[in-house]
């Protein structure tokens, strides 16, 4: 059975974190969704799409697949929850008392949390573990985590709970953090298989 992602977007969502990490997934045979978690701020909002356009960060527009439904996106429909990162995006994402109820769920049923955005970790209250984040809200996490300055960052270190996968440098680590959920949700051997087909430089590694 194909392993499934939720791939939760908003306004101000970073473009390029959105949809390498789509496309990637959907390239080893995930099946993914995108939710759009709207703030109310999209100029695009009154044009008749349903769900709502989302602008991104550097003014693309994308249609999600559908508008977030909380009850209809808990961990016993998915197999991970994706959250990209986008400053205004990150932070509408991480504020948002249904993202978070919804992190928390996902880590405590023992499945995937992956985020670009790792402020959605704190402000979902996960417990002390290694992280990693982009710089700039590096000294928000300090004194909760054990930060750490990897490129991409597994953590399984609380009892009982899922598997947090960070990211560090936006959109420069975007390729490792997606190739890295394909191999926890299907495997190493296809993370590598879908390597070769994208050209990725065979020389730049990923954990």
């Amino acid at each position: 059975m194909a392993k499934k992602a939720l791939i939760l977007v908003a306004d101000g969502t970073e473009e390029m974190e959105f949809t390498i990490t789509y496309d990637t997934l959907v390239r080893a045979g995930v099946e993914c969704t995108s939710a759009n978690v709207h703030n109310g701020g999209s100029p695009y909002g009154s044009v008749g799409t349903s769900p709502a356009l989302v602008v991104c960060s550097r003014g693309v527009k994308i249609l999600p697949d559908t508008t977030l439904q909380p009850l209809e996106a808990g961990p016993d429909r998915y197999d991970a929850l994706v959250i990209p990162g986008g400053l205004k995006g990150a932070e509408a994402l991480s504020q948002s008392t249904e993202v978070q109820t919804l992190v928390r769920q996902y880590h405590e049923g023992g499945k995937i949390v992956a985020l670009i955005c790792t402020l959605a970790a704190k402000t979902a209250g996960l417990g002390h573990q290694p992280v990693t984040s982009h710089p700039v809200i590096q000294n928000e996490l300090t004194t909760l985590y054990d930060y750490r300055e990897d490129t991409v960052v597994v953590s399984n270190e609380v009892p009982g709970k899922g598997t947090l996968v960070t990211s560090l440098w936006s959109t420069g680590t975007v390729f490792p953090f997606a190739f890295k959920l394909v191999e926890l949700l299907c495997g190493k051997a296809k993370s590598d298989e879908i390597r070769g087909p994208m050209m990725f430089p065979p020389g730049v590694p990923y954990p």
